[in-house]
């Protein structure tokens, strides 16, 4: 139907389409997270055309994508979320690669990444409401996880026996083993004995049966206030400050990089630009000529 004749955008759902979407994303292995947002976008996507997804024409998806960038502002990360949402919704469910095989991402803006100091860690882990948000605060520092990958850690997760700990179905859908520090595993056994969970770390009574992301970024905002930390970090910053501090204490880079579960040591690598310590105790290289050198020079 054209546009015009009363029909409105909510008209235009994917329908039967959003569910064969969802089922190629699942045979593909997609994470649950990354799902979600494809098929979010695909969705927004499909009701701003206003028309059924197989009559969308590739000047459409290009001003759609302008739309984006010149009318909602959308940040780099976002715009190549839906990209990659449009693109599969074409590639894969439609069948019509040929319409966006010449779109491609904005070029990254290369952003230094926020870092906590050690003490504003320490004071933000005392500013916690309680123990359970303190855990889990302590948790992504002492491990480097991502906040989705706090939230469902498992108690058969953490080995004490091996001093690891598995993070399951991590970015790229991939499990990692990481370090377990003695003092966070003081206190998840602390957390354990008054909390008493069965079978995720932080449960809750919600659909996924375990913390809600969004709980432990507003507890983070709280806890980043009390402690008096006035740059606007997320819970993320406690991930970089993981790897920043780490090489900051000499680990390799490449060990670093599979505590992250980065799939190559470029990715890392941009944590080597914010460590401070580490570029302090390296050797110039004038440091290592012969003691001779200048001995003779002319005060004059």
């Amino acid at each position: 139907m054209p546009r015009g004749h009363g029909r409105s955008r909510k008209g235009f759902a994917m329908g039967r389409l959003r569910d064969r979407m969802d089922e190629d994303l699942r045979l593909r292995g997609y994470a649950d997270s990354t799902r979600k947002i494809y098929l979010l976008y695909a969705r927004l996507f499909v009701a701003r055309c206003m028309k059924p997804p197989q009559e969308i024409t590739e000047p459409e998806v290009r001003a759609f994508l302008l739309h984006l960038i010149e009318e909602r502002g959308v940040s780099r990360t976002t715009y190549r979320q839906y990209l990659a949402a449009i693109k599969f919704l074409f590639t894969v469910t439609l069948g019509r690669p040929w319409l966006v095989e010449r779109l491609r991402p904005q070029r990254r803006e290369r952003r230094l990444p926020e870092v906590m100091s050690p003490e504003e860690v320490a004071a933000l882990l005392d500013a916690a409401e309680g123990l359970r948000f303190r855990t889990v605060f302590a948790l992504m520092y002492a491990a480097g996880l991502r906040i989705s990958e706090a939230c469902r850690l498992r108690i058969e997760d953490v080995d004490s026996k091996r001093m690891l700990i598995r993070v399951r179905r991590g970015k790229g859908n991939k499990d990692r083993e990481v370090m377990l520090s003695m003092r966070l595993l003081e206190m998840l056994r602390e957390y354990w004995r008054q909390a008493r969970p069965a079978s995720y770390f932080f449960p809750s009574p919600g659909a996924a049966g375990h913390l809600d992301p969004a709980t432990v970024r507003e507890r983070f905002r709280r806890a980043r206030l009390a402690a008096g930390v006035t740059r606007r970090v997320t819970p993320h910053a406690l991930r970089h400050s993981f790897a920043t501090h780490l090489l900051d204490d000499g680990t390799d880079i490449a060990v670093t990089a599979r505590l992250l579960g980065h799939a190559s040591v470029r990715t890392t690598a941009i944590y080597t630009h914010v460590t401070t310590r580490l570029i302090s105790r390296t050797r110039s290289p004038l440091d290592l000529l012969p003691e001779a050198l200048g001995r003779e020079t002319d005060a004059d």
